[in-house]
């Protein structure tokens, strides 16, 4: 009987939001009840089966709400083959390491042939870092799931990235991913809703002891690389970033549930970097860091890079994370970032809702960011424009490199319950203009609350509480054009 393969017009994933309009407290008072009962319904995503046809497609129609169209349909894998003929053991205690790269090895033989695809089936495979291959999917069956070894050899330490000049955490360099890939093109990983558990409680412990040598591994790293899709699966206790793409394009990220306990360190959820032709949509996270964080290179070594990230979409994404916020831009955005369209984001219980984050010595830029549609309930801070965290990652950096910012239009916000105004920390002698707020209602604030903002400049329409005087522009809303 021949192996099921994917189709991915079967993940229908659509998450409805409330749209209000602020025009009287009677229409905000209904917008109110109706969030107010919504988000208790909502629970994680559960996706369709994923069966069928040969050839798989991001999404089948042309719906503009969708990643229709990004990458189209792949190429049917001619060759299946199970991770059981390459002597893998499902039974959670034997080590499947070299059962994983003799797969790839003959995957890899395969690429130009069809290409291949490698099922897991059913049961727990324990293994070590591997590396994925060209014209390839990596298929979880329903109920398979692939654990992390708990031997820190088994995630070998490779070199730094280049634009970040050493490892995020420690000097040198940085523990491999447990599935890597560079310079790949056409690498689909995704199933019947399988698991992939990075099992990161060592490495958390590691951390926060200071007794990691070098920093930690992400769950998928997939460098250099074009033509990607991530979709229909649940990744789990990543020891650190779960879904890092860096210097990729025309990358997909569909349909995933992605859990850490929320008091895991820096376990962010989906962190597109120095990336272009990005769309992330219809996910569930929780995460001890940001749900989604749009990066970009750190200080010196990401200037001389010169890897932007532009051209990303995130979107239907719901979850929480008490320490960080539902989604970030930096605050490693030192090759730049823009056009990035954020929107029909569920947010709750959370330390901040939509962040901003520089600081000097980043140089680059934040461009042409539209964030829109978001509901919020019991985040500390909605909005946060925050710099000065002076984290850099040697004494190389240059305290006159500042970031521009501009054109940052953020409408529709709905929040609840809300801890403290919204704060927006410019940078003394940089650029932080062409800021819009429309449509942005925050609620549960003290009457002593106020806007808090220092260096920023731009104009806001129908937003309450009263904004800064930085934004009041005595109803011109030129900057929201």
């Amino acid at each position: 009987m021949e192996p099921e393969r994917p189709n991915y017009g079967a993940i229908m994933v659509h998450l409805k939001k409330p749209y209000w309009v602020f025009l009287i407290l009677l229409f905000t008072f209904v917008a109110v009840l109706t969030f107010q009962i919504s988000t208790k319904d909502i629970l994680p995503f559960q996706f369709f089966g994923v069966t069928g046809s040969r050839k798989t497609s991001v999404t089948s129609g042309s719906d503009p709400g969708s990643c229709a169209g990004l990458l189209g349909e792949f190429p049917e894998r001619k060759h299946v083959m199970s991770i059981k003929e390459f002597g893998g053991v499902g039974d959670g205690k034997t080590s499947n390491t070299a059962a994983f790269w003799k797969a790839i090895v003959h995957m890899q033989r395969l690429s130009n042939k069809g290409g291949g695809q490698l099922n897991v089936p059913k049961g727990k495979w324990l293994t070590g870092s591997f590396n994925l291959t060209s014209n390839f999917t990596l298929f979880l069956e329903d109920g398979a799931v692939i654990l992390g070894s708990q031997d820190p050899k088994e995630w070998p330490v490779v070199e730094p990235l280049p634009s970040y000049g050493r490892g995020r955490e420690r000097l040198g360099g940085r523990h491999i991913s447990l599935i890597h890939g560079d310079g790949l093109t056409n690498v689909v990983i995704t199933g019947q809703n399988g698991t992939i558990d990075g099992q990161g409680g060592m490495w958390w412990d590691l951390w926060q002891n200071r007794r990691l040598t070098h920093t930690r591994g992400h769950l998928v790293e997939l460098m250099n690389s074009h033509n990607i899709l991530i979709s229909n699966l649940t990744f789990r206790n990543s020891p650190f970033w779960t879904i890092h793409p860096i210097y990729c394009s025309d990358v997909v990220i569909k349909g995933m549930t992605i859990l850490a306990p929320l008091n895991a360190p820096n376990t962010d959820g989906i962190d597109p970097d120095s990336s272009t032709n990005v769309c992330i949509e219809d996910c569930y996270i929780e995460s001890g860091d940001d749900l989604v964080a749009v990066k970009s290179g750190w200080d010196q070594y990401g200037i001389r890079v010169a890897r932007p990230s532009s051209n990303i979409i995130v979107r239907r994404i719901s979850g929480t994370t008490p320490t960080c916020s539902g989604v970030g831009i930096g605050s490693e955005m030192s090759g730049g970032i823009s056009n990035v369209i954020i929107e029909d984001m569920n947010i709750w219980n959370s330390a901040a809702g939509v962040r901003i984050k520089t600081d000097k010595g980043r140089g680059g830029y934040i461009a042409n960011i539209t964030i829109k549609n978001i509901t919020m309930e019991r985040v500390k801070i909605p909005i946060m424009f925050s710099r000065g965290a002076n984290d850099h990652p040697d004494y190389g950096w240059d305290p006159k490199a500042i970031p521009k910012i501009k054109g940052i239009f953020i409408s529709n916000i709905m929040s609840l319950n809300s801890t403290k105004a919204p704060i927006l920390a410019g940078i003394k002698g940089g650029s932080f203009e062409g800021l819009c707020f429309k449509n942005v209602t925050l609620l549960g604030l003290a009457p002593t609350a106020a806007w808090h903002c220092e260096f920023v400049s731009g104009c806001t329409n129908a937003v309450f509480p009263l904004p800064c005087p930085q934004l009041q522009n005595n109803g011109s809303s030129a900057c929201c054009i």
